[in-house]
């Protein structure tokens, strides 16, 4: 069965009523024939019947053996941290998205459990790095937001070797493009906010484990937490991913475009994009991925804040904002935005310099968006006119 074939029949219709879009069931309790006895529901943060219907949606998308649904993408990696006890390690690739940063050092390292920060790009640098604490390793690939690419083979190979688990933050890739679990994970996080939504409607967190035992460990903590999803939140989802597959190829066709345009601008000194063959890690992305992506990020020559948020401020078709993933066109300053969070010599030492701008490539016309941000880039004055000059505008 092709991908996109998958996609489309993972989503079942009701056997009820023979609908063909999920049910909303839109109720905070369920009727019992006796205490105890019930058609399978009794409470709905325990277990609702469309959040269930997206979370094996997801658990097959993955090939994993459970799913589990969260309020948020933050929810489903709190959920993943609450695995671990005080005294034990995270070993966490360098370039992180900042709130899960946040959540890593400023809630979880208080409770005892280290994170060690690390170049994942090259699988030694984890070798190396893994110690008798470590009990996850934590990877985003393609990172947020300068789009590092990690192997998530042989990584998985590290893990097992040393008795951790390896959780894979999929939400760049999603499995239109990219499934860990197959790879060797053990958990996939995603921000369904994101791709699997694809709308900017919603906000959701997916967890899946490829373990039947570990995925019972995930749902007893959303259960005991009680950071679920919504029956509707749930079925946005589900509706979303009725067209990720075309979706994606369309996002990864336009960013590709972006990024060859971006790569040539005599404005541009640096473009992040894993599609391009000077991408450091570009090999290992064609390898483990079925695709690019939609994202593309790059740093200006004139590497200052001010530069990068006179550009950002002057798009017309790509829309100053948080997230991304969704069908219109987004750009954000991460320095400013998403990883305002992570100490600037931190974030820095990570590659996500000052004038570091993030896109998130949509469904518009790929010409329309070159020339976007053509007209942006001449209006900022960072067309032709020489660095030196450049440096001096305030």
């Amino acid at each position: 069965m092709s991908n996109a074939t998958q996609l489309i029949h993972s989503i079942p219709v009701d056997p009820l009523t023979g609908s063909i879009s999920v049910p909303i069931y839109q109720t905070s309790t369920f009727v019992q024939d006796a205490p105890g006895i019930n058609k399978g529901f009794d409470y709905a943060r325990t277990n609702n019947p469309t959040r269930a219907t997206l979370e094996n949606i997801i658990a097959k998308l993955e090939k994993g053996s459970t799913g589990i649904a969260f309020g948020s993408g933050l929810a489903a990696i709190d959920a993943v941290l609450k695995l671990l006890k005080s005294g034990d390690e995270i070993l966490a690739v360098d370039d992180i998205y900042g709130g899960a940063f946040r959540l890593f050092t400023h809630v979880y390292e208080k409770f005892g459990i280290r994170v060690n920060y690390v170049d994942t790009t090259n699988a030694e640098n984890v070798f190396h790095a893994v110690t008798p604490q470590t009990r996850l390793i934590w990877l985003e690939t393609p990172t947020n937001p300068t789009l590092k690419v990690s192997d998530i083979e042989a990584i998985a190979k590290i893990a097992r070797a040393n008795s951790c688990w390896l959780c894979v933050d999929n939400t760049f890739a999603s499995p239109a493009l990219q499934q860990p679990l197959s790879l060797g994970a053990d958990l996939v996080v995603h921000s369904a906010t994101k791709y699997l939504g694809g709308h900017s409607d919603l906000i959701a967190g997916l967890v899946v484990t490829k373990e039947k035992e570990l995925g019972e460990r995930i749902k007893f903590i959303q259960n005991a937490s009680g950071a679920i999803l919504a029956p509707f939140d749930s079925w946005l989802v589900i509706r979303g991913i009725e067209t990720l597959h075309l979706r994606v190829q369309q996002h990864s066709r336009n960013a590709l475009a972006v990024a060859e345009f971006l790569e040539t601008h005599p404005a541009v000194g640096k473009v992040y994009y894993p599609g391009l063959k000077t991408h450091p890690n570009h090999e290992i992305a064609k390898k483990q991925s079925r695709g690019f992506g939609g994202i593309v990020s790059f740093i200006l020559k004139n590497d200052t804040e001010a530069a990068a948020t006179d550009l950002v401020t002057r798009t017309k078709y790509f829309k100053l904002a948080e997230s991304l993933g969704g069908v219109k066109s987004l750009l954000c300053h991460p320095a400013q935005m998403t990883h305002k969070s992570i100490p600037a010599e931190k974030r820095r030492a990570a590659g996500v310099a000052d004038s570091l701008v993030r896109l998130s490539v949509g469904l518009e016309e790929a010409e329309d968006l070159i020339a976007d941000l053509e007209q942006a880039f001449e209006s900022t004055r960072l067309h032709t006119q020489p660095l030196q000059a450049r440096a001096t505008i305030n």
